[in-house]
């Protein structure tokens, strides 16, 4: 492995080292001044090479509770041999900022190389420990991307370096922290993860308004109730719509939403107040949102009518095969009839629909769906209950949410993917209709 370090087209390598002497003696089964000795000789050979060292001394803080004297040893070793940076890692994820405060402070006074710190998340601390040891001095903070890592994960660098530039005013050499937003959507479409909403700073909750009183007070002063600017981190503030938003909560939405006035607000607020009694929550489905207000406005004429669908489920000899068949007319009268097999019956209804409409519509083939979500509503009736169906999709430019509410979980996902389709249409028809405007 060293050798692999030193042919490595690299000025830095990282060295991880146990400083928890319980892992020495009962997993590496070797003698304490031996493990010793092993770091001292190898970071020295390094340091032969011009290698420049990163030394990461892991299960370092559950290492200095149980054996200070062993810890110190190996920091001091690591530093001897030529170490520039030693990191101090909470391997476990196990300890609070106070501990992490006093430990990192007496560390310092001890160290004269640059110190740095590597928290894990076990105890959803992650993030609290790495600043308190930055506060203390260190000068290096290790983290991941929206705080991938392994068990609970690692110090979620998308939350940490707002609080590091923001809160402590402290200079990093990370730059164009406006594209963090983007980058952390980015890093979860690359590890196939979907985006958590309720991430700080990145997440699509994190500058969401939904009370009125809440929206009213933004719309006279965003600090009322945004700790920064969110257009510092390219998050940028939402109005959610519900019945607790009020007409105010409607007006300031009105840009998106296209309601010009009062009136026109009410009527819409009375429309939510009914469809969420029904089971409908709009506060994570915005394009079904505003096919509503389109709708209301007639401004939203459907593309097609679905003549008629039918879903089949075959059990035999142990596999399962659905099968959906939907006959759809467009606004000139023809039909299509075809049928898809699927994965289940959602999935062949899905593939038997757009099956069906690539024929009018091609620019359908451009979506795939990234996010499905059932919800029941009224757990006391069991299997009879009504359920709500969240559908996410995308066509590569942009992404919406679309809502199907019923009994039958096919209708409802049969609703949510029919607005989803809907709302593709809408875009593009309004696109078609902005490119002519500029002939």
């Amino acid at each position: 492995m060293v050798r692999s370090l030193i042919e490595s087209d690299t000025d830095w390598v990282c060295i991880v080292g146990k400083s928890w002497d319980l892992h020495v003696k009962e997993v590496l089964s070797i003698d304490l001044s031996h493990y010793i000795k092993i770091i001292e000789e190898t970071l020295t050979y390094l340091r032969s090479k011009e290698k420049r060292i990163f030394f990461d001394a892991e299960h370092f803080f559950d290492g200095w509770k149980e054996n200070r004297a062993f810890a110190k040893e190996v920091l001091k070793t690591a530093e001897e041999a030529g170490a520039e940076y030693i990191v101090l890692c909470d391997t476990n994820g196990g300890c609070i900022p106070s501990e992490i405060a006093e430990i990192v402070d007496e560390v310092r006074k001890g160290i004269k190389v640059k110190l740095g710190v590597h928290m894990h998340n076990d105890s959803e601390l992650a993030v609290a420990n790495s600043i308190v040891a930055v506060e203390k001095g260190a000068d290096l903070v290790q983290g991941t991307v929206n705080g991938f890592g392994e068990r609970c994960g690692n110090a979620n660098l998308c939350s940490l370096l707002p609080a590091l530039a923001f809160k402590m005013k402290k200079r990093l050499s990370v730059k164009n922290l406006n594209e963090l937003t983007s980058l952390s959507s980015f890093v979860a479409e690359v590890a196939n993860i979907i985006p958590d909403t309720k991430l700080p700073y990145v997440g699509s909750s994190a500058f969401a308004h939904k009370g009125g009183v809440h929206i009213n007070a933004v719309l006279k002063d965003p600090k009322t109730y945004e700790h920064i600017d969110p257009a510092v981190v390219g998050n940028q503030r939402r109005m959610l719509i519900s019945e607790l938003t009020g007409v105010s909560g409607i007006i300031a939405k009105s840009q998106d939403l296209a309601v010009c006035n009062k009136d026109e607000a009410k009527m819409l607020l009375e429309n939510v107040k009914k469809l969420e009694l029904e089971g409908y929550q709009f506060e994570a489905a915005e394009a079904s949102l505003e096919l509503l207000v389109r709708r209301l406005r007639n401004e939203a004429k459907p593309h097609f009518r679905l003549g008629g669908f039918r879903v089949l489920v075959d059990v035999s000899e142990g596999s399962t095969r659905s099968e959906a068949i939907v006959k759809v007319i467009d606004p000139k009268g023809e039909v299509e009839h075809t049928a898809s097999d699927g994965n289940g019956p959602v999935n062949a209804l899905d593939r038997a629909l757009r099956k069906a409409l690539t024929r009018f519509f091609p620019e359908i083939r451009e979506m795939r769906l990234v996010d499905y979500k059932v919800r029941v509503i009224d757990t006391k009736s069991a299997t009879a209950a009504k359920v709500r169906v969240l559908i996410k999709s995308t066509d590569g430019n942009k992404t919406w949410t679309t809502i199907g509410v019923s009994t039958n979980i096919i209708e409802a996902s049969l609703n949510a993917l029919l607005d989803s389709i809907e709302y593709k249409l809408l875009e593009r028809k309004e696109s078609i209709d902005s490119q002519i405007s500029k002939l």
